[in-house]
């Protein structure tokens, strides 16, 4: 035994001094190996991955850190436009408070989009595909680790072309009026009616992201960090969208309110909840959550059974137990889930009694894009039934649009929505509204319409006329019942409602408002549409002699004709105190009659068009054809001034003067010049004269025949008169008739064919006046030439020269 002791306890050392060296050639094989392990197998790359391209774990994070290095390198690189940049620079540094308005573009952009694909789905069913594509729906998600905001759309998506035309390199038409707008009122909320409000996105963000897939084109990423220029490049390491647009808002640290869900939540609900199309929030939620308890707290709880216990109270127990359902607790769990934000009815489909004054205003703002704080002055909700039904909202904008009479018959604007059986189909229909009524705002909504054609077939339907025709009918009432409302337009109004005495104090100059707004389009309606003519003339509004400065109506003008009178009485010129002190008014004025005052330059159309009204006859105050009542002693004087007018008519020859008449117009104003009942007004002469492509040589044709109308009461002419008798061929008779003429052609609005010979004649009078001899000439100025020396400046040598050459010596150092 002793003698195997030995050996066996040399080899067990032996054995122990080779451990070490084993355990280092392990090591170092693992680190061997670690090193080839250094590129991650393919299919990791998709781990972690959250639907949407939203995920947030740290190997996500770092795989879009290393594919935008990449994106960066392959991208195009474009500038914007020089119109887009000022926009872009103007937003950037407002110090407009309201950024919310961000997100309401963003949403009402999406649902365009939306709008669109399922337009285009109603003909080719394929075009929205399969499974999570043919929801047609907004989704809200923000990282609040990377300070990320997205809002992502099923709809039609972008093109590469469409990314760098639609958001960069073609600025739109309202781009540089929104600009120039912004430079006067500095009002950032009307972004949306110029169709820029994409660019609010930089109000919160210093970087976006605009990822696109449309059907004809691959997935594309569009980025700009707002320093005058963008990138666009093929999208390969986002997750497939399928079809779509997803915008990635990386927020600067003063916008950080943003990623809170409760703001976001708040501004859906307060701007785009009237939105057609279903806007879901990623939610999270802390739910309390049943779990069962914890073995080791059952046991702790349970206590002890005693010694004593009794057979009988242990069978007891097992069938209690039996029973006993399992011990839980309650956990507060975080719970992730899409919540949709906007579950309102469309509010067409309700009833009108059902919905209140704030939803009809929330839902205007939705649809006009309009988030001022003004309400719409009216709005009329009705169904139609019968061979065509309908619904159909329409909306009085507070404002008119910035270019509502812009290129007015070349532009086709319309504000309406039509929709076939609560699908939205286009808002380019102008056989809906005629064109004086396109600042209109509101939608249709028909079930009789086909809804699987083109919109060049549905513009021809038959059932659009009749939609045209109800819609004209229901707007003209709506216009006329927001008139009735107002407590300043009925003046001898019975006072029944006392109790809305609030009610009347805010309706209280709904329709002055109006007419300011929209009053043209009033006028354009009755020179356009014949068949409401006199429905349009209802609602006419105009100042006149009798109106105190207030607006009155045709129905109030003719309550208040004298008896006898049988025509209504007007004058049309540039401004109400030049019309006020008009001599066509004096004898009008002295007699009582009233007299409407016409001052926009459409009325001299406007009363080619509106002949009459109620079976009263439009006069206009400087024609021909005036009727006051006759005079007993008017043959008397038409006798008496018979040679002065036969002689005036020949001097006046060459001036194209017809005739010249006594005047029943006159009271203070020695003569007016006025013109034939069917040609053009003197007013009607400056506006067609003043018109870009005006032909002189046709205009000569409209001119009409003008008369010389005298006052036969006045001084002068009957000085003139006297003068005549005894010498008619008296040279300064003639001169002084010529004046005469020439100044009553000036005071009757028209202008001066040849200003020069009037100055001429009235520095003429000014000689006879101050007892100048008429044949006394200008003195002539000396012209002696100074000498040669005199030349050199008058400065020259003085220190002011010496400071002067000084300072010219230092700019040339």
């Amino acid at each position: 035994m002793r003698k195997w002791t030995i050996p066996s306890v040399l080899l067990l050392l032996c054995l122990l001094s080779l451990l070490p060296d084993q355990g280092r050639k392990l090591q170092a094989n693992a680190e061997a190996n670690s090193d080839d392990l250094v590129d991650p197998p393919k299919v990791e790359e998709k781990i972690g991955a959250v639907p949407n391209g939203l995920s947030t774990d740290s190997d996500v994070a770092k795989r879009e850190a290393e594919s935008m290095s990449k994106r960066r390198g392959n991208a195009q690189q474009f500038e914007f436009q020089a119109e887009v940049s000022r926009l872009m620079d103007i937003i950037i540094h407002s110090l407009y408070s309201n950024k919310d308005i961000f997100l309401r573009e963003l949403i009402s952009n999406a649902s365009d989009a939306l709008d669109k694909i399922r337009f285009l789905s109603l003909t080719d069913k394929e075009i929205l595909g399969e499974g999570d594509n043919t929801k047609l729906e907004i989704q809200i998600k923000l990282d609040k680790e990377k300070r990320i905001l997205s809002i992502r759309d099923r709809g039609i998506g972008m093109t590469k072309e469409d990314l760098i035309k639609n958001l960069g390199t073609i600025a739109k038409s309202g781009t540089s009026a929104f600009v120039e707008k912004m430079q006067t009122s500095g009002d950032l909320n009307l972004i949306g009616q110029f169709g820029v409000g994409f660019y609010s996105v930089y109000l919160v963000a210093d970087n976006v992201e605009v990822i696109s897939k449309h059907n004809d084109d691959k997935q594309h990423v569009w980025e700009s960090k707002a320093d005058g220029s963008f990138v666009v490049s093929e999208d390969t390491f986002n997750e497939p969208l399928g079809r779509g647009t997803e915008i990635r808002l990386h927020l600067r640290e003063e916008a950080g309110e943003y990623l809170e869900e409760s703001k976001l939540k708040d501004l859906v609900k307060r701007y785009s909840e009237f939105i057609n199309f279903p806007i879901y929030i990623w939610s999270t939620k802390e739910v309390d959550v049943e779990v069962p308890a914890d073995e080791e707290e059952e046991e702790s709880s349970e206590s002890t059974p005693s010694e004593e216990e009794t057979e009988e109270d242990a069978e007891k127990n097992e069938d209690e137990d039996a029973e006993k359902k399992p011990k839980t607790k309650t956990v507060k769990e975080t719970s992730q889930e899409w919540e949709l934000l906007n579950d309102v009815k469309a509010i067409w489909l309700r009833n009108p009694k059902e919905v209140s004054e704030e939803e009809y205003a929330k839902f205007y703002q939705t649809l006009a894009k309009d988030f001022s704080e003004e309400k719409p002055l009216s709005w009329s909700h009705f169904t139609a039934e019968g061979d065509v039904e309908f619904r159909a909202v329409l909306f009085v904008p507070p404002k008119a649009p910035h270019d509502l009479y812009e290129s007015y018959y070349n532009a086709n604007k319309s504000n309406l929505k039509l929709y076939v059986r609560r699908v939205f189909i286009s808002d380019e229909f102008d056989e809906l509204l005629p064109k004086y009524l396109s600042f209109l705002k509101g939608l249709v909504d028909s079930d009789t319409l086909p809804l699987n054609v083109s919109r060049e077939m549905l513009q021809a339907h038959s059932s659009l006329k009749t939609i045209k025709k109800k819609l004209i009918r229901k707007a003209l009432d709506m216009i006329r019942k927001l008139a009735e409302e107002d407590p300043d337009e009925s003046n001898d109004k019975a006072k029944k409602d006392v109790e809305k005495s609030d009610d009347d104090d805010e309706k209280r100059g709904q329709y002055t408002r109006f007419w300011n707004e929209f009053g043209k389009s009033i006028k354009l309606g009755i020179i356009e549409d014949a068949a409401n003519r006199n429905r349009l003339a209802k609602l006419l509004r105009f100042e006149s002699t009798k109106s105190d400065g207030k607006l009155t109506s045709l129905d109030q003008y003719i309550s208040r004709m004298k008896s006898g009178q049988k025509d209504i009485f007007y004058l049309t010129g540039t401004s109400k105190e030049q019309l006020d002190n008009s001599p066509f008014l004096e004898r009008l004025k002295k007699k009582g009659y009233e007299v409407i005052f016409f001052t926009d330059p459409v009325d001299e159309y406007l009363m080619q068009y509106l002949m009459d009204y109620e079976d009263k006859k439009f006069q206009n105050v400087s024609k021909e054809g005036l009727k006051l009542g006759k005079d007993s002693k008017d043959k008397e004087l038409k006798e008496s001034y018979k040679e002065l007018t036969k002689w005036w008519k020949g001097a006046l020859a060459s001036d194209n003067v017809d005739d010249v008449k006594l005047s029943n117009r006159l009271a203070d104003t020695p003569c007016v010049v006025v013109t034939s009942k069917f040609g053009w007004s003197a007013n009607m002469e400056k506006i067609m004269q003043s018109q870009t492509l005006s032909d002189s040589a046709k205009q000569a044709y409209m001119r009409g025949k003008r008369v010389l109308e005298i006052n036969p009461r006045h001084p002068i002419i009957k000085e003139l008169r006297e003068r005549v008798v005894k010498n008619p061929e008296d040279e300064s008779v003639k001169h002084t008739a010529q004046l005469i003429y020439q100044t009553a052609l000036m005071e009757s609005g028209f202008v001066l064919p040849d200003p020069k010979d009037f100055a001429s004649r009235i520095y003429s009078s000014v000689k006879s006046s101050l007892n100048i001899n008429p044949d006394a000439t200008v003195e002539e100025e000396d012209d002696t030439e100074e000498p040669a020396e005199a030349e050199t400046p008058a400065n020259e040598g003085t220190p002011e020269a010496e400071a002067a050459d000084a300072d010219s010596l230092k700019d040339e150092l």
